[in-house]
This record gives structure tokens, C-alpha cells and sequence, in this order.
């Protein structure tokens, strides 16, 4: 069986430790709260991010990532996506070529808007990477309710490698080579996410949010086939099925942090509340920035934007984008190209 780095304490590293422990993998996971380190060593459990689960007696944790990383076969990534780089910056020294890498955060990093696999490369460019993504809440794969999530990589060896790995009898994992795709679904995603939590703010219904997440999806799509991914992949578990489960699901932050601006909070009040990343804060700025830099027009993003950062009233964004000018639906998905 590998040995197996899980960089990150937080509910999906012990949740996707547990999952391979199970396995009868020997997995470390690593992390800066020694609390949390010592909860898992002690009481196998990790009761500040994953309450309740029993976890294995091989899933071991420590803060010495020199020691989580010895002889390690596979690293995953479950650090938050800002923090990708400092994280691998700090491995890249205690691993050789051989080791392959898996993300699975979802996010692209602010200021260079560079996805993970684009962030490896410059740091560890002989690594194989993937990207692990789908709608999975840890939450409820810790008790191995049925999963699908996709494993996608360059590297066919690698993606077959991570399927095997992860696949269970509650856990079913398939291949996709558009890593391209899976990242920026995975990312993008958040942004509709975090719309959908200001409706329910807002407390409209249901025909509000299937407009959201349909029309959403085509904005995400349109933005992210020009930065290079397949369209295809935004129709299977890393696009529709993440956006999906992100939007509706109680477990998901980014909704939470939505429904509490659309009944008023600050950006300030919201991180505070929610007390965790919310990637799709980030996204959102992101994907305004590349909409207007690559001039993809994405009228959601936009009020978005501008509710989040700029302090737009949420019923002045609701106006603007209800009395836009009239379209035929498939005209614009009519210009994305299929690559």
C-alpha cells in the first residue's frame, strides 16, 4: 500500500484520510493547529472540522511536514488555493520526481489568476499532477454516502493511478484529461454558488435560482473555453454536478456567505461569520477581471462584482440584469468554441 501526504487538517483533507486509510493506505496528514493534530492522534477524531467520525487507526497527523513527506508516493493538496504555492514552495525540497501530486482545493490564485497545475509546473515541473474535483462534501463522504468525482490529468498514468486509489464501493471516480476544464468548473462554479445564497438572502424561490444556475453556467462556460478548457467538461461531475451540489446543499460556504449578503451583511461581516475561505468571493473578482481583459461578456459576474466590491444595491443588480436587452437564447452559446 502508498504512503500518503495529506497537506491540510481541515474537514476535506481528514475526510479523503479517512477514505484512504480505510483503503489500508498509510496516510499523514499534516497541519499547523496542534490541536487539531493532537485530536486526531489521540481521540481519532477531528472535532473542529469534521465532528462525530470515528477516524482510522492508521490516519495519523503531524506539523512536521519533513516527516509527513518521508517516502511519500502521493501528496495531496488540501490547503486552501491561496495557499497552494507557499505549500508547495515548502515541498518541493522533500520529494523527488516520482511523487505525484494531487489538488483538491478549487480556485484560482489572486493576483496571477494561475491555476494550481499551472502553479506546480513552475515549482515542481517534473511532477505528474492531478486534479481531484466534483460535487463531494466532505460531510457526507466521510460517511461514505455515494460519491462521483472525476480525476483529471495530462498524465494518463497518473489520472488511472488516482481513480484506483480513490475508488470504493461508496465512491465512484472517473478519468478526464481536461485539466484545463476541471480546474476552472471547479473554481467558477463558487461564483454561481454564492449568487444563489444572495437569492435565498433575498428569500425569492426557486424560478430565480434555476435562472441563476443555468445562465450562470453558460457565462462560465463562455469564459472559460477561451482560456482554453473543453466545453464537455462543464456538462459532467467537475461542471454541472459541482455546480449542482454547491448551490443546494447546506454544507456549501459559498452559498452561506451569499445568503448573508443578500440580507445585508458587509464583506467584512461575512468573512467574519462564515470564518473560513470563501473561495467564491475570490473567483468572482477573478473572473471580472479576465471578462474584462479577454472582453467575455458576463453580465452576472458583473453585477456580482460590483454588489460584492463596489457596494451596487442588490435590487438595482437584479434590475440590470432582468432589463437587459432582449436575446435569443442560443445565440451566444452559438460563438463558443469547441476545442
Amino acid at each position: 500500500m502508498d504512503k500518503i501526504a495529506i497537506l491540510g487538517s481541515g474537514s476535506w483533507g481528514t475526510a479523503l484520510g479517512k477514505l484512504l486509510a480505510e483503503k489500508g493506505n498509510n496516510v499523514f496528514i499534516w497541519g499547523r493547529n496542534i490541536n487539531v493534530i493532537n485530536d486526531i492522534n489521540i481521540n481519532k477524531e477531528n472535532s473542529k472540522y469534521l465532528k462525530n467520525i470515528k477516524l482510522p487507526e492508521n490516519l495519523n497527523a503531524t506539523s512536521n511536514i519533513e516527516e509527513a513527506l518521508k517516502n511519500t508516493s502521493i501528496v495531496i493538496l488540501a490547503v486552501t488555493s491561496q495557499s497552494n504555492r507557499e505549500t508547495l514552495n515548502k515541498i518541493k525540497n522533500f520529494i523527488d520526481e516520482s511523487t505525484i501530486i494531487v489538488n483538491v482545493s478549487k480556485g484560482l490564485e489572486i493576483g496571477t489568476n494561475k491555476r494550481t497545475s499551472e502553479i506546480v509546473q513552475e515549482i515542481l515541473p517534473n511532477n505528474k499532477f492531478v486534479s481531484l474535483s466534483g460535487p463531494s462534501h466532505a460531510e457526507e463522504v466521510a460517511v461514505n454516502m455515494p460519491t462521483t468525482i472525476v480525476s483529471a490529468s495530462k498524465s494518463s498514468e497518473a489520472m488511472i493511478r488516482v481513480q484506483e486509489l480513490f475508488i470504493k464501493t461508496s465512491v465512484r471516480v472517473y478519468t478526464n484529461s481536461d485539466v484545463t476544464g476541471v480546474e476552472l468548473a471547479g473554481a467558477f462554479k463558487n461564483i454561481i454558488a454564492l449568487g444563489i445564497g444572495i437569492i435565498d438572502g433575498l428569500g425569492f424561490g426557486d424560478n430565480t435560482k434555476a435562472a441563476m444556475m443555468t445562465r450562470g453556467l453558460v457565462e462560465i462556460v463562455r469564459l472559460s473555453v477561451e482560456l482554453g478548457a473543453d466545453v464537455s467538461t462543464f456538462f459532467g461531475l467537475a461542471g454541472m454536478g459541482d455546480l449542482i451540489v454547491t448551490c443546494t446543499s447546506p454544507h456549501s460556504r459559498n452559498r452561506r456567505a451569499g445568503i448573508l449578503i443578500g440580507k445585508g451583511y458587509t464583506l467584512d461581516e461575512v468573512k467574519t461569520e462564515i470564518n473560513m475561505v470563501v473561495e467564491g468571493i475570490n473567483a468572482t473578482k477573478i473572473a471580472y477581471e479576465l471578462s474584462k481583459k479577454l472582453e467575455i461578456d458576463m453580465p452576472i459576474v458583473n453585477e456580482m462584482y460590483k454588489v460584492i466590491f463596489e457596494n451596487r444595491e442588490i435590487k438595482s443588480a437584479i434590475a440590470n440584469l432582468m432589463n437587459r436587452d432582449k436575446k435569443h437564447e442560443n445565440e451566444e452559446l452559438i460563438n463558443i468554441k469547441i476545442v
